[in-house]
């Protein structure tokens, strides 16, 4: 097999007879589709890895990828480099059909010049982002790369820093999802950081700023590049990543569906898909699915699983800040972004790694016409020095400014616990709630009942020959006033009680009602959210 080339000393010779320009042209498209040739093709399989074009051809419609730039090479000349300009330069960039929708990608080539950054390389991919800013669609980046071409200089950099302008430019306009299929080191994690959805392969990729060599220098820690910057890390510890696969087949087939719940752009709704799942469908489990305890978890999960459209649930970044669901489902056929508290990890509370998980979900849906439900089972922010210390005031503040902020249909529905600032800041009435539900056993307050009580009978309690008694008395007193929805119903904060058997053919009427909602807000260049 011949390797990609354009020298004519090695692999380029002059023929004997002259070439016609049709046999020339395909001779040189067959050089393209060779990358750094069959070695290093070779090593990439031995790695678990699918090559640039591999991965392009699980990702599209099958025969629908275009091409562009092929014959694209680098213009360096030093340290020996003009021996060494392969065609295409490191990357495969075009446009294609998935399930039919146009998108535009780059597929960064490890088997030449190990992906690396060089100015061509990088204009490459600044021309499909910029065509799919014009066109309106999609743009998906396979990163596999190792990192900015030190023999280029600042061209390099400067090609990274393009591409992290035309990130911002799309950002809330087009989606934007990167796949990190290999390594992703130093300036180049900065890309994928800015687009919306982040998915990496398991033991074959990793992202980090600097190095197990410059981290042992630095800091005297030994690590490795899995265990400084693996898939799991990211999902679980940093949050950076949404999605983990165990395999670069498995990761298309994922980009696939997520783009399945994705409008083309921000002027357009998300896809609907008619469903066979009952409008109407009662789920007589719901209505016992909370322990009459409220001290006692439930898994929230199973409450999203019983009233979405079956099947439709797409879980986002599942192994970071579990104490908070997010993820895409439909009702009905209409794409709907879930947030969720979760009982069953830290009681549902909110602490800075959930609040901001929940304010970055909910900025996208509203950038993308997205309509947001809240299921709420919240008994406050998460207390402790750490939190305080950390930032939590600023942190948790995003997550309320993200609902406030958002302007597409809001439904809030609360299944037991409404505490506290925590109340307000769930998707409440207050923040305009377009709708907003409650189960029966729902409970808002300041605070829990126990607590409440100590606080406004503190006296009585201390007065009293058994203290205990008292204060079980006062409990049940403030929970009978207080903990329950009616009081919120009856100031119109609450706009209906439900039984929550009824959640699914609610939430499924509410949203074909505003689907035609506007919202307008007052005109500025942007808000300050508290970053």
């Amino acid at each position: 097999m011949k390797t990609n080339t354009m020298t004519t000393t090695k692999n380029d010779k002059v023929p004997e007879v002259p070439e016609s320009a049709v046999d020339r042209l395909r001779r040189m498209r067959e050089l393209t589709l060779v990358g750094g040739g069959p070695e290093r093709i070779a090593a990439q399989h031995k790695k678990g890895k699918l090559t640039a074009r591999e991965r392009i051809d699980f990702l599209v419609d099958e025969g629908s990828f275009v091409e562009l730039d092929r014959f694209v090479t680098h213009r360096s000349t030093d340290f020996d480099m003009a021996s060494q300009q392969l065609l295409g330069d490191g990357c495969v960039t075009g446009h294609a059909l998935i399930d039919g929708r146009p998108v535009y990608l780059f597929a960064q080539d490890f088997t030449v010049l190990g992906g690396s950054m060089g100015e061509m390389h990088a204009k490459k991919i600044c021309k499909v982002m910029d065509m799919a800013l014009k066109v309106g669609v999609p743009v998906i980046g396979l990163n596999d790369s190792g990192g900015a071409r030190i023999q280029e200089g600042v061209d390099g950099l400067g090609g990274y820093a393009e591409i992290f302008w035309r990130n911002v430019q799309a950002s809330g306009v087009i989606p934007q999802i990167s796949c990190i299929m290999g390594p992703c080191a130093g300036g180049a994690v900065y890309s994928p950081a800015i687009t919306d959805f982040i998915a990496m392969v398991e033991n074959t990729s990793y992202m980090h700023i600097t190095g197990p060599d410059v981290v042992k220098t630095v800091t005297h820690e030994e690590v490795t590049s899995e265990e400084l910057g693996g898939a799991h890390v990211h999902a679980a510890k940093s949050g950076v990543v949404h999605f983990v696969s165990p395999d670069g087949k498995s990761c298309m087939q994922l980009t696939r569906k997520l783009l399945s719940y994705l409008p083309l752009n921000n002027a357009e709704e998300a896809p609907f898909v008619p469903t066979d799942d009952p409008h109407d469908r009662c789920d007589p489990e719901l209505d016992s699915i909370v322990p009459a305890d409220p001290q006692k978890p439930y898994d929230m999960k199973r409450v999203i699983e019983k009233i979405v459209d079956a099947g439709s649930w797409l879980e986002v970044q599942p192994e970071y800040a579990q104490n908070i669901i997010i993820g895409f489902a439909r009702f009905g056929g209409r794409v709907t972004g879930v947030v969720a508290n979760q009982p069953a990890v830290l009681a549902g509370c909110l602490d800075i790694d959930a609040s901001v998980k929940g304010a970055r979900f909910i900025r996208f849906c509203d950038a993308f016409n997205i309509p947001i439900l809240t299921l709420e089972d919240v008994p406050g922010f998460l207390p402790g020095t750490a939190q305080e210390y950390a930032g939590i005031i600023r942190h948790g503040a995003k997550l309320l400014y993200a609902y406030a902020e958002a302007t597409v249909p809001k439904i809030t529905i609360i299944t037991r616990k409404g505490y506290g600032g925590a109340y307000d800041v769930m998707g409440s009435k207050h923040l305009r709630g377009d709708l907003n539900l409650a189960w029966p056993g729902a409970m808002i307050a300041v605070m829990g009942a126990a607590g409440a009580a100590k606080i406004i009978y503190r006296r009585d309690i201390e007065k009293a020959a058994d203290k205990a008694a008292m204060e079980a008395e006062k409990t049940a007193e403030y929970e009978r006033l207080f903990n329950n929805p009616y009081r919120a119903a009856a100031r119109g904060y609450i706009d209906d009680v439900v039984e929550a058997s009824r959640t699914r053919s609610l939430v499924i009427r509410s949203l074909e009602l505003l689907k035609t909602k506007q919202e307008n807000r007052p005109p500025r260049k942007h808000g300050n959210i508290p970053l």
